[in-house]
């Protein structure tokens, strides 16, 4: 049996000249007999077909080779050297099936991490399970993203020295640091010392906040114009008699604030952030026609309003383009992080 399937390679060896759809057809029809039988056959029987899958895959395209890259994932049992040949291929979407896939030794993970593509890398770092050896090498990889990911995903196991890399990398990169203080596994002692760092540069992060963002609203308050002719202004007066009212009812909440949004009634918006924040109505309404955002959605923190209202106020504004995707997630970020006594400071003029 071992002449014969000697023979065979050699005969695939010598073979030169056939059209790559004639090759296309064979590992085709080798990848379904393989796959049929897989869970039968024997220890040699799954070297020779690991060998003709080897010396198949560089006849044929990218396109069946992702194919056939995803039909083995399926198979009952692994071909080494064809599994090793994938998933190191330089074209991803043929090797990120087999990282994706179950099981492959950390020395082939290792040796993805170190010589492959950040989309490979990152499919090693999202695995459910990554061993301490493949987690330092992927630790040492440089990679901001499949750092993050590698402190987001509980199934990675990492040495101490490994933590300590990752922490010292999270003291100047906050999106590191709040992944990182989402970990329960860290120990001890690293912990105490990556906690108290993390608190020291928020505090000062939170300490700052408030002064930098008054003086923006400042400047969007001083920049933004809004009708001066008193004639076309808004009558605030009967529109800030209507909200006393409703808040003296226990009405003027997020409830009865949105439908004012999504029904574009503006100078009943202006005069209920106006009341409930104590700000002249002058300041609100410049708020509401800058095209920063920020303060507006801050002037909504401090009037004690949830993000899904601050959020229809800020999109649905008159006269004004959709919100950018990535301009609401800022905001949002501002709204989440101000405390309501913060909001209340840096909004009150």
């Amino acid at each position: 049996m071992v002449a014969a399937s000697a023979a065979l390679l050699s005969e695939l060896d010598a073979i030169d000249g056939w059209p790559p759809e004639r090759w296309a057809d064979i590992l085709n029809q080798v990848t379904k007999f393989f796959l049929g039988h897989a869970d039968s056959l024997t220890t040699h029987q799954i070297a020779l077909f690991d060998d003709v899958f080897v010396r198949l895959i560089d006849r044929v395209d990218t396109q069946l080779l992702t194919q056939i890259s995803r039909q083995l994932t399926e198979a009952k049992c692994a071909l080494p050297q064809a599994t090793r040949r994938l998933a190191l291929h330089e074209d991803e979407s043929i090797s990120l099936p087999i990282l994706e896939s179950g099981s492959l030794t950390q020395d082939l993970l290792i040796e993805v991490v170190q010589s492959c593509s950040g989309k490979q890398r990152l499919a090693v770092a999202l695995r459910h399970d990554v061993g301490r050896p493949v987690s330092e090498a992927l630790v040492r990889c440089g990679d901001q993203a499949v750092h993050y990911a590698l402190a987001e995903n509980k199934g990675a196991k990492l040495s101490e020295e490994s933590w300590n890399r990752l922490i010292k990398l999270g003291e100047s990169n906050q999106g590191l640091a709040q992944r990182l203080g989402r970990r329960r596994d860290i120990p001890t002692p690293l912990k105490r010392q990556f906690h108290s760092k993390l608190e020291d540069t928020r505090m000062r992060e939170l300490n700052a906040m408030p002064g930098v963002m008054r003086d923006q609203i400042e400047n969007t308050i001083a920049t933004t114009a809004i009708v001066a002719n008193s004639d076309q202004r808004p009558d605030y007066a009967s529109a800030q008699a209507k909200m006393i009212e409703l808040g003296r009812k226990g009405r003027l909440n997020d409830s009865t604030i949105n439908r004012f949004a999504i029904s574009g009634e503006y100078t009943n918006i202006v005069a209920a952030l106006a009341l409930l924040t104590g700000s002249p109505t002058d300041v609100i309404e410049r708020l509401i026609a800058s095209d920063s955002i920020e303060g507006l959605v801050l002037a909504c923190k401090a009037s004690r309003l949830d993000w899904a209202t601050a959020n229809a106020i800020a999109r649905h504004r008159p006269g004004h383009s959709p919100v950018p995707a990535e301009e609401l997630e800022k905001a949002k970020k501002t709204f989440e992080t101000f405390s309501l006594s913060a909001a209340q400071r840096t909004v009150r003029f």
